[in-house]
């Protein structure tokens, strides 16, 4: 008997269990801590208490790593402008951003808001039902997250969905609702 291949086989394979367990663990890890969507009763509760404060429709949960946040979310109000809350623990709303509010009050010398970009403004009820329709078609299997009017030149709007393995594009619409392009998330030029 080779006492050597015995030592080493003795060293290797316990090495190759802790390097399969780290690998794994990581990984694990990974797809955890990216995930911040929140689902099902959850989403409901935290939802009930976002539109209970400001009205509206929900659009989108997420947990917030901001200290004394606890949720982030997104509502549409009944106009189609968009109130984004941030909850604490207790879902007491601890921070109201409106459309158009940047924290800038850039106005003229009427008073009016300078700093509302084209994106800012409401989306009609037909504009956003053939906006939704014309993304649906560009990404099979989607689901509508948001829509918006565009600032972009030569858009008109642009509709963030999720597809059914839960990655988020934007697509990218002209004026008559023409896919002008479909970027995955964080890809847009």
């Amino acid at each position: 008997m080779n006492t050597t291949t015995l030592r080493r086989k003795r060293v290797v394979l316990p090495t190759l269990a802790v390097l399969a367990a780290v690998g794994i663990g990581g990984t694990v890890w990974t797809a955890t801590a990216n995930e911040t969507g929140v689902d099902g009763a959850e989403r409901d509760r935290v939802g009930a208490a976002a539109t209970e404060a400001v009205g509206g429709t929900v659009v989108d949960v997420e947990t917030s790593d901001d200290r004394g946040e606890t949720y982030e979310v997104e509502v549409r109000l009944d106009d189609g402008s968009e109130v984004d809350l941030a909850l604490d623990e207790g879902l007491a709303v601890v921070a109201e951003e409106r459309d158009g509010d940047d924290g800038d009050d850039h106005q003229d010398t009427n008073g009016r808001d300078t700093d509302r970009d084209a994106d800012d403004r409401p989306v009609a009820e037909a504009d956003r039902t053939a906006a939704e329709k014309a993304a649906l078609g560009a990404v099979e299997g989607a689901t509508v997250l948001d829509v918006e009017a565009s600032d972009d030149r030569g858009a008109a709007w642009e509709v963030e969905v999720r597809d059914a393995d839960g990655a988020e594009w934007d697509v990218v619409l002209d004026a008559d609702f023409g896919v002008l392009r479909t970027d995955a998330d964080g890809t847009d030029d």
